[in-house]
């Protein structure tokens, strides 16, 4: 099994394109459960809200693997959690790093800030999309995992992301 994970700061296309990897390959994907766990808070979210949201991306992810597709793409993972628990409170918790480091991935995908801002009452940092980036690029660099960095319109990331994915079957 290949495991893709798309990661990026908010707004740059990321359940975009894992629907669209994932619809390609007619592989299993698994959308970020931040979006729905929020949906449904009817207060502010809490820093105890992001362990919470990551056990629950966790386990999805956990059972989208299990029957062992040969491809499974993630709409997010832990380490996206990680930045976020970082950026807002200074700290992660100890299970969600536990969890990366007994994760495994074949291949990033980082969606970069060249996309429009699009408005959503989930979304936050819409000044600080360049500060983000430049911590997932820092992440992902250290993670020692492959990454692309995916740029560009739409159809052009499609295709980027496209020919990583080649590059890794070869």
């Amino acid at each position: 099994m290949k495991k893709v994970v798309i990661i990026g700061p908010e707004s740059t296309g990321k359940s975009t394109l894992a629907r669209q990897l994932a619809e390609h390959y007619k592989a299993p994907w698994v959308p970020e459960s931040a979006r729905e766990y929020l949906d449904q808070l009817t207060r502010p979210y809490e820093e105890s809200d992001l362990l919470k949201i990551a056990q629950e991306q966790w386990a999805r992810e956990q059972q989208a693997a299990k029957n062992q597709p040969p491809w499974l793409f993630c709409d997010t993972d832990l380490r996206v959690i990680k930045i976020w628990s970082e950026y807002k409170y200074g700290h992660t918790h100890s299970w969600i790093l536990e969890q990366i480091n007994r994760s495994s991935c074949d291949l990033y995908l980082l969606t970069d800030i060249d996309l429009p801002w699009e408005p959503d009452p989930q979304r936050e940092h819409p000044h600080q999309r360049e500060e983000l980036l430049g911590l997932y690029l820092k992440e992902l660099t250290e993670s020692g995992y492959p990454f692309k960095r995916i740029q560009g319109v739409r159809q052009s990331r499609f295709q980027q992301a496209l020919q990583a994915l080649q590059a890794l079957r070869l």
